[in-house]
């Protein structure tokens, strides 16, 4: 029998973390990534859009496990096992330049947007977008774990407003779509962009956060009917979560496919806002909209990653408000500098790819140990199906690497 001071809760009252770290697969970064490869290659690249889910809700769900079971954040895990001081500050200065990176996407992302919506001078549009993210991410630390993921599941639905409502009116091509299921490149340029698209579907630091979240949302669940049950809302909260983004992605560079193939402008953020015109008056401000709240909520989570990286690993805390100052320092730097912002976005996400090995393979080893996490360890599987997309990432990083420096000879 259960013990009667245990109420077996609602699944639906669990969900909550997996949204959260889901908006981490919705920033700039990804309209940029999607948005341009539709553009340029048309619907090329849709299987790389599912395969990188796929391979997301395994990686998320391992994530969240792994916080429940052992009540630990992966960056606590490993600031524990990596005994040696210099080793241990090596792996948080890549976590911490891959965070960084990140919120590059994210807070040109929100800089684009103000400008299309009001005109806001891009540099200010970044300082306002860091200010606001730091207003959200107050509610967390202030609120506690529910109003935070409730917060950041309302931004979650006008982003995906914002990105499907001109498939409705410009309806792409199931034919061509099925067609871009085959796996297959043209010319390096659409393996950088897979790249760009795998790095930013695969982020490594919402791997960080949602191993946190859930230790925040839940604590430590004992072996037993509790953990088999908040084990079993955690599956359904990655998977809603996840097939929401990944619809919200795909359809990204299905719009940017069936309207925007083959125009010069329409691979840059601006110029698919203009070109977007084309599909109905509407779509373009739903466009910014949902680019801005995609902003506003990835870089809120972004920061709350970061911090969660340099506590884990180093046992240290800085003052939210000089954190946050210090990381938007790249990407205010970018946006003072004027260069082009699109790219820009697309190679941070290459970025994040080459930082995803750091996180996913640790995440696989630990959650593979029966020691760490017991009856709940993965089955034999899982490890296989995990070993092999660490691999598989792996393989595609290093090719990236190597096209990367044959181009720039």
């Amino acid at each position: 029998m259960r013990p009667p001071s245990w109420r077996r809760p609602r699944i639906v009252s669990l969900l909550g973390p997996a949204f959260v770290a889901g908006v981490a697969y919705l920033d700039p970064g990804n309209v940029a990534s999607n948005m341009t490869a539709g553009a340029r290659y048309g619907y090329l690249l849709v299987w790389v859009v599912v395969a990188a889910n796929l391979v997301a809700w395994l990686v998320q769900y391992l994530s969240a496990k792994l916080g429940l079971v052992t009540g630990l954040s992966l960056p606590e895990i490993m600031g524990r096992r990596l005994t040696n001081v210099w080793g241990r500050r090596l792996y948080w200065l890549q976590a911490e330049l891959v965070a960084m990176a990140t919120d590059v996407a994210e807070v040109v992302g929100g800089a684009i947007a103000l400008s299309l919506l009001f005109g806001i001078p891009r540099l200010l549009g970044g300082l306002l977008t860091g200010v606001v993210s730091m207003l959200v991410l107050a509610i967390q630390n202030h609120r506690g774990a529910k109003p935070f993921e409730r917060t950041i599941t309302a931004m979650m639905v006008i982003i995906a407003v914002g990105f499907t409502a001109g498939l409705f009116l410009a309806p792409p091509s199931p034919t061509a779509t099925l067609a871009g299921l085959l796996p297959r490149f043209e010319g390096t340029d659409s393996v950088l962009l897979a790249a760009s698209i795998i790095g930013a579907t695969v982020m490594p630091h919402a791997i960080y956060a949602h191993s946190a979240l859930t230790r925040d949302r839940f604590g430590r669940v004992k072996e037993g009917s509790a953990r088999d049950h908040v084990l079993r809302a955690t599956r359904w909260d990655v998977t809603i979560a996840l097939t929401v983004a990944g619809s919200v992605n795909l359809g990204i560079l299905l719009l940017a496919a069936s309207t925007l193939e083959g125009k010069v402008i329409a691979d840059t953020l601006e110029g698919a806002y203009h070109a977007l015109r084309t599909v109905g008056a509407v779509v373009p401000t739903f466009f910014a909209v949902g680019l801005l709240a995609s902003a506003l909520a990835s870089t809120s989570v972004g920061a709350y990653a970061g911090a969660e990286i340099m506590h884990g690993l180093l046992a240290f805390r800085i003052p939210l408000l000089l954190r946050r100052l210090i990381t938007l320092i790249p990407a205010l730097a970018l946006l003072a500098l004027n260069l082009a912002p699109t790219w820009a976005l697309v190679l941070s996400q290459v970025v994040l790819s080459f930082g995803i090995p750091f996180a996913l393979v640790p995440l696989v080893v630990v959650t593979s140990e029966r020691s760490v996490l017991g009856s709940s360890v993965n089955r034999w599987y899982t490890t296989v199906a995990a070993s092999v997309a660490a691999a598989l990432l792996v393989i595609l990083n290093v090719t990236l690497l190597v096209v990367l420096v044959r181009d720039m000879r």
